[in-house]
């Protein structure tokens, strides 16, 4: 398999949402009776919701419980909703102390459902939005947080190599190709003034730090993208790694770590929160802690990568807000999402100008 080099989009959403899988072929079920272990009868199809690029389902049988995730029917971009990309991950990563579901197979053949799928076993747990969790009590907070911190740490912890994933992703030039990916696609959604974004464009690759190892890295590591287990504090599943490549770890841990600065109001952040009385650690007692679990040592240039992980956000962010105009947004709320591409700059500019 060839390297591939997602640095990163969701941005290949440009379009109206396409037809979805037929997921209740009878071509399914005969595939599934094949490739699946136990698996017998007929099923039901549920569609999980979420925000998801690739559609997602739930296949209830007699016999199990499984997801399945495909790629959009039509055309797609070449590097876009790359399935077969999270199958191979998640079969690389069985056995490892990161947790994932377990896969079973993938299927190439669109006269299946009309695009190509995997399917994996519905893992149990929980899915958190708000970092705050303001449902949980003061010891389940900590707890998920250490987990969280752990479980990234383990997944920039292994050598890419030993995994079979060497040719994962391309290795050199990872904060630089960052930039670029990220400057193109703002460039291309550019629909008003932005001056902390310009100052960002020409900032960046002039202050590009040291690179470091090239590991696996997740790509959209937050939150939402585990499941905490039913009935306790720890992770059972690492999910949603359209993302993944190799690059620098650090950069994978600091959008990660981005949830410190931002306020609740503005992204689902923690920034002006009493992270004390909640059990939550502040940012720098958790960076210190995957630094230790990781080996790596104390990034001279923290605040780059912090920096580095605003300016893709309010790329992202900018993408959405020229989607909301052109009128092919698939959310209702898509001119308020997008309209944060500007504080979100601002902020990032503000720390880069200080540094």
């Amino acid at each position: 398999m060839q390297a591939h080099d997602p640095d990163a989009v969701r941005s290949e959403q440009t379009g109206r949402p396409k037809e979805g899988p037929d997921v209740a072929s009878s071509a399914l079920q005969a595939w599934l009776a094949a490739n699946v272990p136990g698996f017998e009868g007929a099923f039901e199809a549920q569609r999980i919701s979420g925000g998801q690029s690739n559609p997602t389902y739930r296949l209830i049988s007699r016999s199990c419980r499984l997801i399945l995730r495909a790629k959009p029917v039509g055309q797609t971009l070449p590097s876009a909703h790359a399935v077969d990309r999270e199958f191979r991950v998640l079969s690389a990563l069985a056995g490892t102390t990161v947790p994932v579901p377990k896969v079973y197979a993938l299927c190439e053949d669109d006269s299946i459902i009309g695009s190509m799928f995997y399917v994996m076993d519905e893992v149990p747990g929980r899915t958190f939005w708000d970092p705050r969790l303001p449902d949980l009590s003061c010891d389940e907070r900590t707890s998920i947080f250490n987990a969280m911190n752990a479980t990234v740490a383990a997944i920039h912890a292994l050598d890419p190599e030993a995994i079979g994933l060497a040719d994962y992703g391309r290795t050199g030039s990872y904060l630089e190709r960052q930039v670029s990916r990220w400057t193109r696609q703002y460039r291309a959604s550019v629909t008003g003034e932005n001056e902390p974004m310009e100052r960002l464009i020409e900032w960046l690759p002039r202050n590009l730090p040291q690179p470091g190892p090239v590991r696996l890295i997740h790509g959209d590591f937050r939150l939402d993208n585990l499941l905490i287990a039913p009935d306790q504090p720890r992770i059972a599943a690492v999910l949603d790694w359209e993302l993944s490549t190799l690059g620098d770890p650090l950069a994978d841990f600091a959008y990660h770590a981005m949830s410190w600065r931002f306020r609740p109001d503005l992204y689902r952040g923690l920034a002006g929160v009493d992270l004390k009385a909640l059990g939550i650690p502040e940012e720098q007692e958790y960076l210190r802690d995957y630094l230790q679990r990781t080996g790596f040592a104390s990034p001279e240039s923290w605040e780059f990568y912090i920096v580095l992980s605003m300016f893709r956000i309010a790329a992202i962010m900018q993408g959405v807000a020229r989607r909301a105009i052109d009128g092919t947004a698939s959310n209702a709320d898509a001119a308020e999402v997008g309209a944060k591409a500007i504080p979100i700059s601002a902020m990032a500019w503000s720390i880069a100008k200080n540094m």
